[in-house]
This record gives C-alpha cells, structure tokens and sequence, in this order.
C-alpha cells in the first residue's frame, strides 16, 4: 500500500493520471486518492473536456472514469473508455460475486471479502451440467478468473492458499436492482450452460 504524501501539495496531474490508468483505490492508491479528494471539482471539469466523467465512491474507498452520457447540445467526443464486452460465463460469475459480497456486506462481520479459488470453483460449478469434464472445467473456471482479476473485479492475495479479493467496484457495475432480479434469472443462466455444454460435446 502506498502511504500518502502530506508533504506535497494536492496535484491535478496525479489525480487524473492514475485515473486514466484505471480504478483509484483509496486503500492502494493512498496518495492519488488524497489529492483526488482535495481536487475533485477540478479533477471533473478536466476529465469533461474529454468527454469523461469521475464517478467517487467515498463510503466504499473507489474513484473511476466513464464515458459522459451522450447529449444532444453537446458535440459528440470519440470514446476514451471502451466497453467491454463480457462473455456469457465472466458476466455469471461477476454476478455470482456480487451477490455473495450483497451477502457479506448483510453479515457486517468483515468489511472485505476474499474468497478461496476452491469456493469460487464451488460457486459455477452448481451452474455445469452434470457430468461435466472436471478438468476441463477447472482450466475454464481458471480463464475466468483471469479475467475477472484482469477486468478488476478481483484481486489476488498473498495467503498461502489460492484466494481473491472481491473489489468494492463490483457494487458500481452489478447495480442492487439487478441484483434484485438474480434469482429469477438463475434458471436462464443454467439453461444456457447446459446448452453450451451440449455444443461443445
């Protein structure tokens, strides 16, 4: 972790750099976070003049760039961010993670969450077709996982068993009310892995 500099003055250019380069964490990006939190109105009149808006989550420790929603008097500015597109199996399992991080958040006990590989392998494969190669399916689940930590929705520790982080950030992108339909939606995600499994067999 980063200790923040008090000795420097609140600067635009760390603020807007780091987050150019991605999320902003107040627990692992401590220094550009204390000049973000001292500079932010300047910080979005800089990002809006390229068509960007800062979205700051005090409560839960994240700052994160998105493209300005299109407006009809204002000219149109080429897209600094890029929207992802997710395949079927990383949007399950980011959905699978926010709930349990809905869950954790109820509890109170921690206010992070980390999981071990093992629970998170547990978690999809309830969704899998039985029947399933299992080696197959670990190798699958493990390519997900990258993904999911590459994307930042997950972060790798140090523990000597294999575990993640769930990021808070998850919260921006799976919204309570989505979160609200999950159930309802489960019975959809198992039939389409199982169609998928019988594809590829």
């Amino acid at each position: 972790m980063n200790a923040p500099d008090t000795r420097s003055e609140p600067s635009l250019s760390v603020a807007v750099t780091q987050l150019m380069k991605g999320v902003v964490y107040r627990d692992s990006h401590a220094t550009a976070w204390q000049h973000l939190a001292a500079l932010q109105p300047q910080v979005r009149d800089y990002v809006a003049v390229l068509g960007l808006v800062v979205v700051i989550d005090e409560s839960e420790g994240y700052a994160y760039l998105k493209s300005r929603p299109e407006d009809p008097d204002l000219p149109p500015v080429p897209r600094l961010v890029p929207r992802r597109s997710l395949s079927f199996h990383v949007s399950l399992l980011l959905a699978l993670l926010r709930r349990k991080l809905a869950e954790a958040d109820t509890s109170g006990v921690d206010p992070r969450l980390v999981l071990t590989r093992h629970q998170i392998i547990e978690l999809l494969t309830v969704f899998m077709p039985p029947g399933a190669n299992d080696a197959r399916l670990v190798d699958q689940i493990d390519a997900h996982l990258t993904k999911v930590v590459e994307l930042g929705f997950l972060r790798r520790t140090k523990d000597k068993e294999p575990s993640f982080e769930v990021r808070r950030i998850l919260k921006a992108f799976v919204d309570a009310q989505w979160l609200a339909d999950f159930d309802s939606r489960l019975a959809e995600y198992a039939a389409e892995l199982t169609e998928d499994e019988e594809d590829a067999a």
